[in-house]
């Protein structure tokens, strides 16, 4: 007429991980069904990741040899569990056990006001967690017993109604009206201190039972009013008794009716002829509640959680402050009214914490304490990258890419964007610094074809110098596809216009370069180059060697091209948003053909730069084409070490760089010429200084 066991075993853990404790201490009684719970419980509390601190074993029946064996027990026994850093404690077993546990906690506080080692052991601040097999009637013993000790405790109970009969039975009950019940003898001389009459054998009137003694009187560690649980589970017992006994009567009687018309005399009833009708019995009781059993012949029903509440007359009360009911949704078994429960008056926090070490803060992990049982841990910091943002986390978890940890570890931040801004300072100052050289480019070439007819700006082929300007000024402007935020289109143009434009300015460069040495050459006796002086050759050389970067730029577009990505993986705190180049193979072809036509215009040059002829480009060539190919072979280790924004800002360095070398070493002296020595820009000096 009780609750499976089993659904109190998951109601005792259901309890526990609802106050998150998970280091508990666990008292039972020396017998099967007290190892038969510690099984069980520990293997619940390891399923659902809690520990037992310690094991106490009571002996139901605990006989002592000597007077060695009584220091010892006063000695050991006390400081067994009352030192442990558990504050929850299961208790399971008959009545003994809170005996027992009422026994050492009164022993402890009788050595406690002494000078005994023992004075330094602390009892207070637990949570007795008790189950419905206990309750917490004391024997007349532990008169001395302060309840106060249990307040707080937290009890399963089998749920019971209150029933104004029973109350009267008790009212009722006399010592001299119990015939042939030892037990209400034996109790009431306990309870009451006196002794049952015996007619046989007279007794002092101050030591007899006047039989007008109220059980009411007694308080609560001694006897209950109330109707308990295991009262009210013998009174639903005798009542289901009662009503198969009925079921056999009706049916016998009415089958001998049926076969012989006579009244059925009384029959002795045997146990196990009741087992059948009791297996599948259900009704309701006195109380109006039904009872029935389950398909397993035991009670269907859950239990209810009560509160214990001392008062300063050591009596108490139970308060119901939740209950266990299996057959509610999962969610939903197990109902707690925190707000209705009363702690331990001596706790430092409610509900406490009963673990076996501080919770890991936010930030930090656990890390297993070799020789300990897991639930005792040591914190260790989150890794680089990681984080814990809950207390008492198993493991750090990264973030997401998009997110990155904070200084402490315990909260991701959304990684800002990275990329060259416009409205950021080197943004800002390679944007102005483009726009100067453009418009420096602009007035060179303003001013050349101002001057075009001079001979100067006649003397090195007119037409490549505004090639090479144009191209210069399209250089400098194509380092703006690197600033501001990639996309598709960005994407596409930014190397291969690179790339392009560079290549129609070396080539330029070259074509001037070859024209020196074809003019020079045209000027000997004999020699067939006189055919080749004009501008069928340079624009054949600008053409074809554009035309090849043309046609890899091309091949690059139509196979991989680059597109806009995101790289959340290289920078802890920013995402950079970039341009994937597709083939890298194809940006270093574009590079590797730039420096070969480079290195085949400095080499010309170099040759070139001391043959006798007026305005002589060759050796500001070669100094453009130094620097050009200096800047260019920093770029490489560069490109590849920098960083996010920091990778566009070196290859626009490295334009503006060397669209400025050339600027500046090929038609910076020009300039100053036709500028500032007009006087030397005349056919006449050209003679003079040819001859």
């Amino acid at each position: 007429m009780v609750p499976s066991e089993t659904i109190q075993y998951l109601g005792i853990v259901q309890l526990l991980v609802h106050f998150g404790w998970k280091w508990v201490g666990l008292i039972t009684q020396d017998d099967d069904a007290g190892y038969n719970f510690l099984r069980n419980m520990e293997l619940l509390l390891y399923e659902n990741g809690m520990c037992s601190a310690f094991t106490e074993i009571v002996v139901k029946n605990h006989r002592y040899t000597g007077g060695a064996d009584i220091v010892s027990d006063l000695l050991n026994d006390i400081p067994a569990f009352l030192e442990s850093k558990a504050k929850a404690v299961v208790i399971y077993g008959e009545n003994v056990c809170i005996r027992r546990l009422a026994s050492i906690i009164l022993r402890k506080s009788i050595f406690s006001a002494t000078d005994s080692p023992l004075r330094e052991k602390d009892s207070t601040g637990k949570v007795w967690i008790t189950t419905a097999q206990i309750d917490f009637t004391l024997s007349i013993f532990l008169k001395r017993f302060d309840m106060q000790n249990f307040h707080g405790a937290l009890s399963f109970t089998i749920h019971s109604k209150e029933l104004q009969v029973f109350q009267e039975f008790l009212q009722n009950i006399t010592p001299y009206g119990a015939k042939g019940n030892g037990f209400i003898k034996d109790f009431w001389e306990q309870a009451f201190d006196c002794l049952i009459q015996n007619s046989e054998d007279p007794l002092d009137d101050d030591l007899t039972c006047s039989g007008q003694e109220r059980l009411e009187t007694l308080t609560a560690p001694f006897f209950e009013m109330t109707m308990t649980g295991h009262s009210y589970s013998v009174y639903n017992a005798a009542f289901a008794l009662a009503h198969a006994l009925h079921i056999m009567h009706s049916s016998k009687l009415r089958h001998r009716a049926m076969e012989h018309g006579t009244r059925l005399e009384h029959q002795n009833v045997e146990p196990w002829q009741l087992h059948s009708l009791l297996r599948w019995i259900s009704f309701n009781n006195s109380g109006g509640e039904e009872v029935a059993l389950n398909e397993n012949g035991e009670l269907a029903a859950g239990f209810d959680i009560t509160n214990l509440v001392t008062f300063p007359n050591n009596s108490y009360a139970r308060v119901t402050v939740g209950w266990l009911d299996p057959q509610a949704p999962p969610s939903a078994t197990l109902k707690i009214h925190e707000d209705k429960i009363q702690w331990p008056r001596n706790l430092n926090e409610v509900p406490p914490l009963s673990l076996c070490n501080d919770k890991c803060e936010p930030g930090f992990s656990k890390k297993k304490k070799e020789g300990k049982k897991f639930c005792c841990y040591d914190c260790a910091s989150c890794p680089e990258g990681k984080i814990s943002c809950w207390k008492d986390m198993d493991y750090c978890a990264p973030c997401q890419d998009d997110h990155y940890p904070n200084k402490h570890h315990d909260q991701c931040i959304p990684k800002t964007s990275n990329f060259l801004s416009f409205e950021e300072p080197l943004g800002i100052t390679l944007a102005a610094l483009t726009l100067f050289f453009s418009v420096t480019t602009v007035l060179v070439l303003g001013i050349f074809i101002k001057q075009r007819d001079t001979p100067i700006v006649k003397a090195n082929n007119r037409s490549l110098t505004y090639l090479l300007l144009l191209s210069l000024l399209l250089c400098f402007l194509c380092s703006l596809l690197f600033i501001g935020e990639p996309n598709k289109v960005s994407c596409l143009l930014r190397q291969t216009a690179f790339g392009i434009i560079f290549s129609m300015a070396i080539s330029s460069v070259l074509a001037k370069t070859i024209t020196v040495v074809v003019a020079f050459m045209a000027t000997r006796p004999g020699n067939n180059f006189r055919k080749w002086v004009g501008k069928r050759l340079t624009h054949s050389i600008v053409l074809s060697c554009s035309i090849i970067q043309v046609g890899v730029c091309a091949v690059w577009l139509g196979t991989t091209p680059p597109f806009p990505e995101l790289d959340m993986l290289s920078l802890t705190r920013e995402i950079i948003m970039q341009c994937n180049e597709g083939s890298v193979t194809m940006f270093y072809c574009v590079l590797g053909y730039m420096g070969f036509l480079a290195s085949v215009s400095f080499t010309v040059a170099f040759l070139a730069r001391k043959l006798p002829d007026s305005f002589n480009e060759a050796k500001f060539i070669t100094f453009s084409m130094l620097v050009f190919c200096s800047v260019w072979l920093s770029f490489v280790p560069s490109y590849l070490s920098a960083k996010g924004k920091y990778t566009e800002a070196v290859e626009i360095f490295s334009i503006l760089s060397s669209s400025a070398g050339f600027l500046g070493c090929i038609f910076a002296p020009k300039c100053y010429i036709i500028m500032l020595r007009p006087h030397l820009n005349k056919k006449e000096q050209l003679i003079r200084r040819k001859m």
